[in-house]
């Protein structure tokens, strides 16, 4: 009996027209025995492998699952660093809890070297005031200045200066032109630096001054229009331009050193 012989026999099926006729053809082909086993014991190997992936995968959770669960592991327990990253910002902010925030008036700004802008400082401005060492605060508005302000300006040696001037909508309205002058005087002087100029809001009356004060500094008219309209935005008033392109500025003395061109 010989090894590894093996017949292969093929069938072929011929048609022609309408006539089936079938031959047969048997050719003996010799295989060596080592290739069929060969071929034998990797067919079995592949059959194992096959076999164990399945029973793995059957015992192995859902994909979903790992991912959940990697999710909620993430949630629990952040990353070292992150824990860091939130102490240190838990104790900036306990740090700036403990000693106090300075919260600036309304359109806090600064004009020039020891000239402020704002609208009017109320109790939770007063810390910031305080360390602007201010030396004078010139007050826009024609009300009386509240108790609390004065007592706090007595308290640190401020001088108070007020030129009221009364708050009018009214597009076409006249701006006493004297007490702007005045104003200027204040703010001109530099035994009142530091000065704090505000009204209000700190828009209008403010604004005035304040475009006065660069027509002083030779800015030019768009250069201060631009100005006053950052402060005023949409309530930018016409009488307001008008009367700072109009402002005559011969009469007043020329700009001290301190201040900047």
């Amino acid at each position: 009996m010989r090894r590894g012989l093996h017949f292969i026999h093929s069938h072929i099926h011929i048609h022609r027209a309408g006539i089936q006729s079938e031959s047969t053809i048997s050719s003996p082909i010799t295989f060596p025995a080592s290739v069929f086993e060969r071929a034998m014991r990797q067919e079995a190997t592949c059959s194992l492998v096959l076999t164990q992936d399945a029973q793995h995968r059957k015992n192995q959770p859902p994909l979903a699952e790992e991912d959940d669960d990697r999710d909620h592991t993430d949630d629990a327990m952040p990353p070292p660093c992150s824990i860091l990253l939130r102490q240190e910002e838990g104790e900036a902010t306990a740090a700036a809890a403990g000693e106090g925030l300075l919260v600036p008036p309304l359109n806090f700004a600064m004009v020039d070297h020891g000239v402020y802008r704002s609208g009017f400082p109320d109790i939770s401005n007063l810390p910031f005031v305080e360390s602007l060492r201010l030396r004078s605060v010139l007050c826009l508005c024609p009300e009386p200045y509240p108790e609390a302000n004065q007592e706090f300006l007595r308290a640190h040696g401020i001088r108070l200066f007020q030129f009221g001037i009364d708050g009018s909508k009214e597009p076409f309205v006249n701006i006493p032109e004297d007490r702007i002058r005045e104003a200027l005087k204040v703010v001109l002087d530099v035994a009142n630096h530091p000065v704090l100029i505000h009204c209000k809001r700190g828009k209008h009356r403010t604004g005035c001054v304040v475009g006065c004060l660069r027509k002083l500094q030779r800015w030019c008219l768009t250069s201060i229009f631009d100005e006053y309209q950052r402060f005023a935005a949409a309530k930018a008033r016409v009488s307001d331009l008008r009367f700072m392109e109009l402002f005559d500025i011969s009469s007043l003395k020329h700009l001290p050193a301190s201040f900047s061109c």
